[in-house]
């Protein structure tokens, strides 16, 4: 005889972040702040996500829980120094102990780098990853739980924080395992509002960070599974949650593929990101759109370097083809292809980047340290190269 009970039980897994998965598993947040020893905490979210009604239930059960809570949400979608400095100073006015992070990457991000400046000096650029800034991050930090309301980042399972720093207005990686939050609660009911486009736009991002991470360079055989798998679930289940957004089967899918594509990406990221971020950076492009936009034509620079790889990746994406060099030529019109059908749009002029931009795009992507794995060395001719390949 079964256990009826079980069936509507959240899941646990460990890899090696605490993840609580399933329809309602947010109830299990003042249990998770409890176990961390939270006794107040400062949940970090953006307007959109508060605004739609997501963080007050939390809160509340927070304090029936005997948990205090206070909120911040000036969180934009491209996280500036001054926000996080802003957070900061929240966490401290409402003597937390404790992060709880609601939203899409940029609230969990924040949440993130809160932990950091709450318990380490400035500025905060020292802690940049393409300077070792690891290695500066030495303190104790409070614990951290992490709520995506997105399928895309999967920022919940990361390491790292991106941030516009002050004094350089480069988007900036800060990196270090102590960054990873201890928990995530993955409950596909807080993606069902989640506009089409936005659901789009953060499903190739998850996408993106599993190609990226199964063709960057090394060996890391778990990462390259766990990014095989993260692209056939994207393949699956992305065009359903983009125009059934309450098939709760696929948001669930598409949660798990963008967490999945975090841990992958330990392994490395590659040229689309190093032109992605300095995208949104300049032009305040939503990051898993600027990756869209980008990487058919990375994937056609890529595919002289690794053939195989990007044909398997063509195939997982419906691509046809009976030997190596079709499927790999096919890949990218298999990006275009899922592009089209979620809605998005088809090039860099069609969201407004001017042309005469595209040199100092590419000189900052050079600076980004996401290209140092990719499977082929870039230059900035290349860069330009590639953007021009996306306008």
């Amino acid at each position: 005889m079964s256990d009826e009970s079980n069936a509507t039980k959240p899941v646990v897994w460990s890899f090696p972040t605490r993840l609580i998965f399933g329809a309602g598993a947010r109830a299990e947040l003042p249990v998770e702040v409890k176990a961390l020893g939270g006794t107040k905490v400062l949940v970090v979210t953006d307007p959109g996500v508060n605004g739609a009604g997501l963080v007050e239930p939390l809160v509340e059960a927070l304090e029936q829980a005997g948990i205090g809570a206070a909120v911040f949400d000036g969180v934009s979608s491209n996280p500036l120094e001054s926000e996080l400095h802003a957070a900061t100073s929240a966490y401290r006015d409402a003597d937390a102990d404790a992060i709880v992070a609601v939203g899409g990457g940029s609230p969990l991000d924040v949440g993130k780098l809160v932990k950091l400046t709450a318990t380490h000096p400035m500025p905060l650029a020292q802690y940049d990853d393409a300077l070792d800034g690891w290695k500066h991050i030495t303190k104790p930090m409070p614990p951290m739980i992490a709520i995506p309301t997105t399928a895309g980042t999967g920022s919940e399972v990361g390491r790292a924080g991106v941030v516009t720093l002050q004094a350089t207005h480069k988007k900036t990686v800060i990196f270090a395992p102590a960054l990873m939050p201890n928990a995530a609660i993955l409950d596909p009911e807080l993606t069902v509002g989640l506009p089409p486009r936005t659901t789009a736009a953060t499903g190739i991002d998850a996408l993106t960070h599993c190609v990226e991470a199964y063709l960057a360079t090394g060996d890391h055989p778990m990462a390259d599974a766990i990014a095989f798998a993260g692209i056939e679930l994207v393949a699956k289940h992305l065009e359903t949650a983009v125009h059934d957004g309450k098939d709760l089967e696929a948001r669930g899918a598409m949660l798990k593929a963008a967490m999945m594509g975090a841990v992958a990406f330990q392994k490395g990221l590659g040229a689309c990101h190093a032109l992605a971020h300095p995208l949104g950076a300049e032009y305040d492009l939503h990051h898993g759109l600027a990756n869209a936009l980008c990487l058919p034509a990375v994937l056609d620079f890529n595919r002289s370097a690794v053939p195989e790889r990007v044909a398997q990746v063509a195939k997982l994406l419906g691509a046809r083809g009976d030997d190596t060099e079709t499927l790999a030529f096919e890949c990218s019109g298999a990006v275009r292809a899922l592009r089209k059908k979620v809605g998005l749009p088809d090039g860099l002029e069609a969201v407004d980047v001017p042309e005469d931009g595209l040199e100092k795009i590419a000189k900052l992507a050079m600076d980004d340290a996401s290209h140092r794995t990719n499977p082929r060395p870039c230059t900035e001719e290349d860069m330009l190269s590639l953007l021009k390949a996306s306008f």
